[in-house]
């Protein structure tokens, strides 16, 4: 199956990256030259995951050719289809919403541009009230819905409440995350420690959730409190999903393991000997990519599980390297089945990818010379599966919308494809953020 790609007709020519120019710290962002886009068009349209925005949205963004920066193009695009981020999504409140506004957040440090600032505020201040109580917030459906947090992805977004209160120092951002915190101290866990995805997910530890709590949890401990438990719960996570989940000596990880004994069903993933589920999923990879370099970013040097959590990073990021499709760019749906003729380069889990190693250059945790090559082909490879709509808006192409653990190898290469999946769209914000930071921030100075 090939990957839903916009027709070639209709693809402008992104320009591809010729030479390393720097990094953050040492990573190079690379000047622009032209390719032509070759995948063959679909042969039927992939589903669009925005139904809920702003039908009169455009941009004055050519359509069809590269913008300067595809990092600008997106975050310009997410508020001109959403003015109202509550209304993106299928809750006012969600991991999605704190996945995209770290983008976000990223975007406005490197350019200094405030007006990214301003939409990361105007959300919260939707969803939180004077007090730090959470609000009641009606989504784009006309659906009512008060956060609660008896998942770990609805942490997720609690970055941006720990965010605002480090730059505000308004106390309603941190009451608000004070909420968050507390409910770890009587979350569900295996055995071992490691958290239930959900309260009602009896026994099943998933990487998505690893992700999606330990965002929260490693920013909270650097600006509110709690410091020492934070970091000791987070490279807990980590290790314990380490552990558990590794698919053999190659550096990778499965989506999801289970540990019976807490009542409830067994999930139909489950293997019955082993309780881990089936396939290496590249978006789940990629979470799990990402709150290992963003832990890492900020851990203690002295922190006992430090070089644990480095030697995990080290080992994905060499399992990355050897995965990655050099024609493409990008990384297969699943992982390290991409012999398969049947698997699929996925765009978000590629996005993600990217970011992670490109992270691990400038923590020099990574070396320059052998990881700047794979992220300029993975920066080539995803902004080859984007384009600027007729609208001027920013379309990404070839990945899913909302895949929770699946039970075989057919049924990740066969689920659902979606035009700007969103996941993919933060993905790709991240992505083309840390690689285009250098010029970014070039321009700031100017």
């Amino acid at each position: 199956m090939k990957p839903n790609l916009p027709p070639r007709a209709a693809i402008g020519r992104p320009r591809l990256p010729q030479r390393l120019r720097r990094f953050a710290i040492g990573l190079s962002l690379l000047a622009m030259g032209s390719h032509v886009f070759a995948a063959d068009a679909p042969a039927a349209a992939p589903a669009s995951t925005t139904a809920s925005a702003d039908p009169h949205a455009q941009l004055a963004y050519p359509p069809g050719q590269p913008p300067r920066f595809w990092s600008v193009a997106a975050a310009d695009t997410v508020m001109a289809r959403w003015p109202d981020f509550t209304k993106a999504y299928f809750n006012g409140w969600t991991y999605v919403n704190g996945y995209e506004l770290y983008g976000f957040e990223m975007l406005y440090r490197a350019t200094g541009d405030k007006k990214y600032f301003d939409y990361i505020k105007r959300y919260v201040d939707e969803c939180v009230d004077t007090n730090g109580d959470f609000l009641a917030v009606v989504n784009a459906r006309g659906r009512t819905n008060r956060p609660s947090f008896n998942n770990l992805d609805n942490m997720m977004t609690g970055n941006s409440l720990v965010m605002l209160y480090e730059t505000t120092k308004d106390e309603r951002y941190k009451k608000a995350a004070e909420k968050i915190r507390r409910a770890l101290d009587t979350y569900p866990r295996n055995r071992d420690g490691g958290f239930w995805h959900n309260q009602r997910m009896n026994g099943q530890m998933w990487i998505d959730g690893v992700f999606m709590g330990e965002m929260f949890l490693m920013r909270y401990g650097k600006s509110i409190g709690d410091r020492d438990y934070c970091w000791d719960e987070v490279t807990k996570q980590i290790s314990i999903f380490a552990q558990r989940a590794r698919q053999g000596d190659s550096g990778l990880y499965l989506h999801g393991y289970f540990e019976a004994g807490h009542g409830g069903s067994v999930p139909g993933w489950a293997d019955p000997k082993t309780g881990l589920s089936p396939e290496v999923w590249s978006e789940g990879l990629g979470w799990y990519a990402l709150v290992v370099v963003e832990a890492l970013a900020e851990l203690p040097k002295d922190h006992p599980r430090r070089t644990e959590v480095e030697d995990i990073f080290r080992r994905l990021a060499a399992g990355l390297k050897r995965t990655q499709d050099v024609e493409s760019g990008r990384w297969f749906q699943v992982v390290d089945k991409g012999d398969r003729p049947d698997n699929w380069t996925d765009n978000s889990g590629s996005a993600m990818f990217t970011y992670a190693l490109a992270k691990g250059i400038e923590l020099g945790l990574l070396d320059q010379n052998e990881y700047a090559p794979v992220v300029q082909n993975g920066y080539r490879g995803i902004t080859e599966n984007a384009k600027i709509n007729d609208h001027g808006l920013v379309d990404i192409y070839s990945a899913c919308d909302g895949v929770g653990v699946q039970v075989s190898y057919d049924r990740y290469i066969h689920f659902k494809k979606s035009v700007n999946a969103k996941e993919a769209v933060a993905g790709f914000l991240w992505a083309t953020t840390i690689v285009e930071k250098p010029q970014l921030e070039s321009l700031r100075k100017k």
